[in-house]
């Protein structure tokens, strides 16, 4: 079978319907609404001074005129918003006088989740369109002149399939799974004794506070709902990083109007004042932690805003996993169990590659046995293990 490639600068070079019939409406991130939103908002594209460092370089994917693979993928001037970390690379490049950017990276800007990035329409081999989007490419990146190119948070079989070509890096992320809770005193009773005591005892700590949650899912979110959350966002980011964060509320206006039924918005009230909240999307199997943000810090409020409160809505839903977000050792304790996630590089320049591939294979290495530490601070009772 022939395949025929376009590379577009804008999702409204393709149809969403088209789009949409390749990845599908489930997963929320490879949606044509997530992407077009991005772009809408202005968190990637624009030109002169409102250019993001992150330019819409999407991989269409034909058969006899039939679309039926795509990727996103993004030509980037920075490292910012990927989750990857990369940084040193582009020193080591400045250091010898070398460019590393720009490079492409095919992934969902500000979004470390695992999922589908090479979505190939059902009915069709994957492993063919695969490896002819490897071919294409490395031929597009050397034709462009670019450094590099970055397949961020694919899943484990499609980063393994791809690596003779492109360079495995893993990580580890923390992520909750379930067992066929019946609710989350179920899910505490596989704790050791202490360790659910302890559980038991943030969670009480936030009600002592007098503080109550309240979940909003899909269309039951009001405007005023939205305001209050983007707020948090922006005084979150401001008081971490500087800056009222990457997105803005245009974004996630666009996505209530767009995709309400992927949303779950956790808030936190104390005195009839909304004081803190936590923007999650589902799907029909999984449940994605995405932003956090607060007007004032309270105890433990972090914790059940953003982590118990999605267990309870897993379980109520019937959803088998959560994942959190990125960071967080302190995740282990509270019942999320360390995870491999993967990215895959490739390098133009041999003898970058080369260095390249060198420190990957110490990195993994130190990843393997992180893991493997990890895993030995769950509190569950040993059995369980």
């Amino acid at each position: 079978m022939s395949f025929t490639f376009n590379v577009i600068t804008s999702l409204n070079q393709v149809s969403k319907t088209d789009w949409n019939a390749v990845t599908g409406c489930d997963y929320p991130f490879t949606r044509y609404e997530f992407l077009s939103a991005l772009e809408l908002s202005g968190a990637v594209g624009g030109v002169g001074d409102q250019d993001s460092g992150w330019q819409p370089q999407h991989v269409l994917v034909y058969t006899n005129d039939q679309l039926i693979a795509v990727m996103p993928s993004y030509l980037k001037r920075h490292s910012y918003g990927e989750y990857v970390f990369d940084h040193t690379w582009a020193n080591a490049y400045q250091h010898h006088g070398r460019a590393y950017y720009p490079k492409l990276v095919s992934a969902i800007p500000f979004t470390p989740v695992s999922g589908p990035r090479i979505c190939v329409a059902e009915g069709h081999d994957h492993d063919p369109i695969i490896n002819a989007i490897n071919e294409y490419m490395i031929a597009y990146c050397g034709r462009r002149q670019l450094s590099s190119w970055h397949l961020l948070f694919p899943s484990k079989d499609v980063s393994k399939k791809i690596a003779p070509q492109l360079m495995q890096r893993t990580a580890v992320h923390f992520q909750w799974f379930n067992e066929g809770f019946s609710c989350f005193d179920d899910f505490l009773s596989t704790f050791n004794s202490r360790k659910r005591k302890n559980l038991k005892k943030e969670r009480q700590q936030v009600w002592d506070q007098d503080i109550s949650l309240e979940v909003f899912t899909g269309n039951d979110i009001p405007e005023e709902i939205w305001d209050r959350f983007y707020y948090f966002y922006q005084m979150t980011y401001a008081k971490r990083s500087g800056h009222g964060g990457y997105l803005s509320q245009s974004f996630f206006q666009l996505l209530a109007e767009t995709m309400p039924e992927s949303i779950v918005l956790v808030l936190a009230k104390k005195e009839d004042q909304y004081i803190a909240g936590a923007l999650n999307f589902r799907d029909n199997e999984a449940l994605y932690g995405r932003y956090w943000g607060c007007m004032q810090e309270f105890k433990h409020l972090h914790f059940e805003t953003c982590y118990y409160q999605g267990i309870e809505y897993c379980i109520r839903e019937g959803l088998k996993r959560f994942d959190p977000g990125v960071q967080g050792e302190h995740k282990i304790q509270r019942g999320f169990r360390p995870v491999y996630t993967y990215s895959n590089h490739w390098i133009a320049d041999s003898d970058f590659q080369r260095a390249i591939a060198g420190f990957l294979q110490q990195e993994n290495s130190a990843v393997n046995d992180y893991h493997a530490n990890a895993s030995e601070y769950l509190p569950f009772k040993r059995k369980d293990l």
